[in-house]
């Protein structure tokens, strides 16, 4: 029976031990070397791009099956940052984004897909308190170990929605035709991410 029970300990070991070594690794977004970036059109002639600077973030990343992989993040709204303070305060007025009432914009995946050789995180997009499912097309650009013995992810994604389906609607109409700001936004994510460490 000892002999038995020993066995039983030891396969247990052995099985624990293979889980451990496929399992994926638990990273958390580095703010000081990552960015939050939008673009939209202005008055159908020109772009213009601003940027969040308060932001958190957890990837939870499996290499060798990408698909165990997720992620989950939020942005304060009130970091938003155009370079042009009165701009960015009607952005954070009830007109956009009503910050004061919502004050954060979050993601969580459902799911990590692949799409023919993309990569592609399909999750709960919330902005200004409604959630819409998007898919967010993303490359990873490595892992590696730097100087202090810290192991870091680097990661780029970008998606492209409308802010009307989000209930960011102010806009006003140009006598030449057009909008004076698009409902087009282009969102670009440029992530470097910490392990966790046990």
């Amino acid at each position: 029976m000892r002999l038995f029970k020993s066995g039983l300990i030891g396969v247990a070991l052995l099985l624990l031990g293979n889980i451990s070594s496929i399992a994926g690794e638990t990273y958390r977004v580095d703010p000081a070397h990552s960015m939050v970036t939008f673009t939209v059109r202005h008055m159908v002639i020109a772009k213009v791009t601003g940027r969040f600077t308060d932001f958190s973030g957890t990837i939870y990343f499996d290499e060798k099956d990408i698909s165990r992989s997720w992620a989950k993040g939020s942005i304060k709204v009130a970091s938003i940052d155009t370079d042009n303070e009165k701009r960015d305060d009607h952005l954070r007025s009830a007109d956009f984004f009503d910050a004061a009432k919502y004050p954060e914009i979050t993601f969580a995946t459902k799911k990590i897909v692949k799409k023919g050789e993309d990569l592609v995180a399909v999750g709960d997009l919330t902005i200004k308190g409604v959630t819409k499912e998007v898919e967010i097309p993303f490359k990873v650009l490595g892992v590696i170990t730097d100087p202090m013995g810290n192991k870091r992810l680097g990661l780029e994604a970008s998606l492209t929605i409308n802010r009307q389906d989000f209930g960011v609607n102010w806009n006003r109409t140009l006598d030449s035709g057009g909008v004076v700001v698009s409902n087009t936004v282009h969102i670009q994510l440029n992530v470097e991410a910490i392990q966790v460490k046990e």
